[in-house]
């Protein structure tokens, strides 16, 4: 299903005060059950409150005054250090103000004036568009800090649903023939990690998309928040031959106005000008792709939903000037990447021969690098757009920190690895790619939800963008055009990553319930026939899950 260009945020902001309409009633319900003890909690929490906004003024000052040449929009710096100053101040004094409004929902009003994070664009995996479509990410309201009660508030003032309530709500949704012959689910309180529903949670199955998930929490746990992908040129000493050395960056740009990705032009520039100080005008020009090994070819084959997995390639090999979705790819992308470079280096006024492959030396001279965003612009894109290519290219990346073979086998044992070093649930778990392309890929209703909470754990900010990316029900990425009909009320308070192959259907994210608080779920549903009907079954049961006050 082809998914439409997503209108400007601006367009969606009706969409966005209807969905706060709808939840207010349910929050005001609630205040009124807490704004007592809040009032005595605001009053001792004042102290505590003052000195954590002072302490956060520097911080803020800088996050707010980014100097030139900064990429701080598309980084989910702000993102984290906001939350990370939320979940303090909750902890002092609730998720709820003085009025009886979500401290979460008063500042969604407040960010709708404001622009960050990064390509929250349209698009399905695998098929679909975005609002980059004419090129380079457009900065996107940030998602909002959903996650203001973790550490422990919510749970001083309201207990967590309980199992038996969900059983009754969910099991029914559950059971419906669409979600095929074969179901499990799980729901876990984010904040204090208990499970609070389970339906055969420990069992493996194909997870589709969602595999993107692990791959995410994997690749920060490994290379942290901050981490850049790096393109360079190299000058051999003696020959002169210019080598274009592949950093394995996934969203490298040759499209005019890189806005913050790493550009192709701007690298061939630099290097122009670097040889012509050394005299040089005329160069025999290569190509190195060497950082990974094995084959390109994802086990699928040739797809329109991947380009061949190469450590040099530009706009994922796409032909057809789309920046999500399935599409046609280039054949071989270090070499496309190459002669594009080749010809900027023209425009420059140095010229090359006929690029071909080589390897950089030891003693090679590097001449000009480009950087991608952090790693944290990377895995929100990622997760929006159900990106495969950034997908498989962080989990090489994680193979390479980890210190195996970065090729296909190497980057699912190096996810695993990470995640083990993490304390999550692994039995009967087996990753065979980063997409989840790949239908021999095996993960647990258990082991997704356990990724969403350690995701919102306050102890590990730097994984946090994996919450922030994850697509926004009824407004972003893969969840666009669903939870618009009967499910329009949990439209922006859930916010989840899709997947789907021919007969499976998986959802995994989290949702804020009718009394605040913020659950994780997942469920896998396996032999499905009608991908449309398992899609809605799946939205209804989740929108059951936001519209519970299962105590």
């Amino acid at each position: 299903m082809i998914v439409p260009e997503l209108r400007p945020w601006r367009a969606a902001r009706p969409h966005v005060v209807r969905a706060a309409d709808a939840v207010r009633p349910r929050l005001a319900r609630a205040a009124g059950v807490v704004r007592p003890h809040l009032a005595r909690a605001a009053a001792a929490a004042e102290p505590r409150v003052a000195r954590l906004r002072q302490a956060a003024k520097p911080q803020l000052a800088r996050i707010t005054r980014p100097k030139p040449g900064r990429t701080w929009q598309y980084t989910a710096g702000a993102t984290t250090a906001g939350l990370a100053l939320a979940v303090g101040v909750a902890t002092a004094a609730g998720p709820w103000d003085s009025s009886g409004q979500r401290t979460a929902e008063r500042d969604r009003a407040t960010a709708l004036e404001q622009l960050g994070g990064v390509d929250h664009g349209g698009g399905t995996e695998g098929s679909g568009t975005s609002d980059t479509a004419a090129g380079a990410p457009r900065p996107a309201p940030s998602a909002g800090p959903v996650l203001t009660g973790l550490g422990g508030a919510t749970t001083t003032v309201m207990s967590a649903p309980g199992s038996a309530a969900l059983t009754r709500v969910l099991g029914p949704l559950l059971a419906d023939p669409a979600l095929g012959t074969r179901r499990t689910a799980a729901v876990v309180d984010v904040t204090t990690g208990a499970r609070l529903y389970g339906s055969g949670a420990d069992e493996a199955l194909t997870p589709a998309s969602t595999t993107k998930i692990a791959t995410a929490v994997a690749a920060l746990a490994a290379m942290g928040a901050d981490h850049r992908l790096t393109t360079r040129t190299a000058l051999e000493p003696g020959t002169g031959e210019v080598v274009l050395v592949g950093g394995g960056d996934p969203t490298l740009t040759a499209r005019g106005g890189a806005e913050g990705w790493a550009g192709l032009r701007t690298l061939a520039a630099t290097t122009a000008t670097a040889l012509k100080k050394r005299g040089i005008t005329q160069a025999t020009l290569s190509y190195d792709t060497t950082l990974y090994a094995g084959t390109e070819v994802h086990p699928i084959g040739v797809n329109p939903n991947l380009a061949r997995v190469t450590a040099l390639t530009v706009d994922e090999g796409r032909t057809d000037g789309s920046t999500a979705g399935p599409a046609r790819r280039v054949p071989d992308p270090a070499a496309d990447a190459t002669k594009k470079f080749a010809d900027f280096l023209w425009e420059f006024g140095v010229r090359t021969s006929a690029p071909g492959p080589s390897k950089a030396s030891a003693r090679a001279e590097t001449l000009a690098t480009v950087s991608s965003p952090p790693l944290a612009s990377l895995v929100e894109r990622m997760l929006t757009n159900s990106d495969n290519d950034i997908a498989e290219a962080l989990a090489r990346q994680t193979a390479l920190a980890t210190g195996v073979r970065a090729d296909f086998a190497g980057a699912g044992k190096a996810i695993r690895t990470q995640l083990g070093r993490l304390g999550l649930p692994l039995d009967g778990v087996d990753f065979r790619d980063g997409s989840g392309l790949d239908r021999d890929d095996r993960l647990t209703a258990n082991l997704l939800t356990a990724l969403l909470v350690k995701a919102g754990d306050p102890a590990r900010p730097d994984l946090r963008p994996v919450l922030t990316g994850l697509p926004v029900a009824g407004f972003t990425g893969t969840l666009t055009t669903r939870y618009t009909n009967d499910e329009a009320d949990a439209a922006g308070v859930v916010r989840a990553k899709t997947g789907t192959l021919t007969g499976v259907n998986t959802l995994a994210g989290t949702v804020v319930d009718r009394d605040g608080h913020v659950l994780a779920f997942a469920v896998l549903a396996a032999n499905t026939t009608d991908p449309a009907s398992a899609q809605s079954a799946l939205d209804r049961a989740v929108t059951a899950l936001a519209a519970c006050g299962c105590r």
